[in-house]
């Protein structure tokens, strides 16, 4: 465990980064297109690796918690399920297609020099620091539209063992992964030198998720560190108002991690705490992965004649995506990489949510696209 070394904390997440970075942007491993193509082009291609990659997951941290290797189990900032998930998984799903990316495409798209998802970021920000000036009124949704309190997965709900759960879900996937092997629908055609095939990012993923979770305490996530990143802009410039944002200086994440004794705590303020240390080097190291991913393949290039239109798509999408990562609450990196592979109830909720709104936005990308050529 590092989570008593900030240090350590920050060369792993760094690291788990870099590796992050580096393969999504060798395969193009964006889930905002997985729903985008899925839905405007009918191909299921790379949605078929993050099934790939949730069910792998959802193996291998069974595995580590049967072997007692996640003390944190379900994992900290989880909570019990809302219709607030799905309206913000709806909202988020919008504002990703919109956006040209999720709030971790963002980073390896801009990475490789994209002007476009570089607005985007600032976009997501923005819509972070947003949600701060209506906290009060939607914790009064998620309160009123709470249900199962208490109870944060299917198996806490059903009372069902966890590892049948599991069980189930690798039984039902198992023979549609033979299938698919069968009729090599893993492989994807690419000429480009260098490239790595979906299906292989997504055991590396699945991978870099179970690391995080026994380096520091939880999966891979970052979209927390996008709203410090907004209180930390706004305290440069109000920080009398920042003082009197209550949201800013919540603590979600209080607890004593039990093998290190480390105290975990930090929230959405502008404060170094522990979810800086956690989420800050992973998106540092997610951006200089796909750069450097770039750089070696030759293709990194910033493209400044961008069609305005597209650059207020990005933005308006960004900010979506950034409202909606604190509405659900969290992102699609830490509910479809993190909760749904343990069956968090929120997560579930999320997708259900997250799937709806990537066809509306893909609907919305239709129609902008079809009046410009009209």
């Amino acid at each position: 465990m590092l989570t008593g070394s900030p240090l350590l904390m920050y060369l792993a997440g760094l690291l788990l980064g870099l590796v992050a970075g580096f393969f999504m942007h060798r395969s193009d491993y964006c889930v905002a297109g997985m729903f985008r193509d899925a839905f405007l082009f009918r191909n299921i291609g790379l949605l078929r690796a993050l099934l790939l990659q949730i069910v792998a997951t959802m193996i291998i941290f069974e595995v580590a918690r049967l072997f007692g290797l996640l003390p944190l189990y379900p994992f900290p900032l989880l909570g019990s399920p809302s219709l607030a998930n799905v309206v913000g998984g709806l909202l988020f799903g919008v504002g990703m297609v919109l956006a040209g990316g999720c709030v971790v495409g963002t980073l390896y798209k801009m990475g490789s020099g994209s002007l476009v998802s570089g607005l985007a970021f600032v976009g997501i920000i923005v819509g972070s620091g947003l949600y701060a000036e209506i906290h009060p009124w939607w914790v009064g949704f998620v309160k009123a539209t709470a249900f199962m309190n208490g109870k944060i997965t299917l198996a806490q709900a059903t009372g069902l063992p966890q590892s049948l759960l599991v069980g189930l879900a690798v039984l039902l996937a198992g023979p549609v992964f033979f299938k698919w092997r069968r009729e090599r629908r893993w492989l994807t055609p690419a000429a480009v030198a260098g490239y790595v095939q979906p299906w292989q990012t997504a055991l590396v993923l699945a991978g870099l998720g179970l690391l995080s979770y026994l380096l520091v305490g939880m999966p891979m996530g970052i979209s927390t560190t996008y709203t410090k990143m907004a209180a930390m802009a706004e305290n440069l410039l109000a920080p009398e108002h920042v003082r009197q944002v209550a949201y800013f200086w919540l603590v979600p994440l209080d607890v004593v991690h039990p093998v290190s004794g480390a105290l975990m705590r930090g929230g959405a303020g502008p404060l170094i705490d522990t979810i800086w240390a956690i989420q800050f080097p992973l998106i540092v190291g997610v951006v200089l992965g796909s750069g450097l991913s770039a750089f070696l393949l030759r293709e990194f290039a910033v493209h400044l004649r961008v069609p305005a239109g597209q650059l207020v798509m990005a933005f308006s999408g960004g900010i979506m995506v950034g409202l909606a990562s604190r509405m659900a609450p969290a992102c699609n990196v830490w509910h479809l990489m993190g909760g749904l592979p343990i069956l968090a109830l929120q997560s579930m909720l999320f997708l259900v949510g997250l799937a709806p709104g990537a066809w509306l936005g893909g609907k919305l990308v239709s129609w902008v696209l079809l009046r410009k050529s009209g």
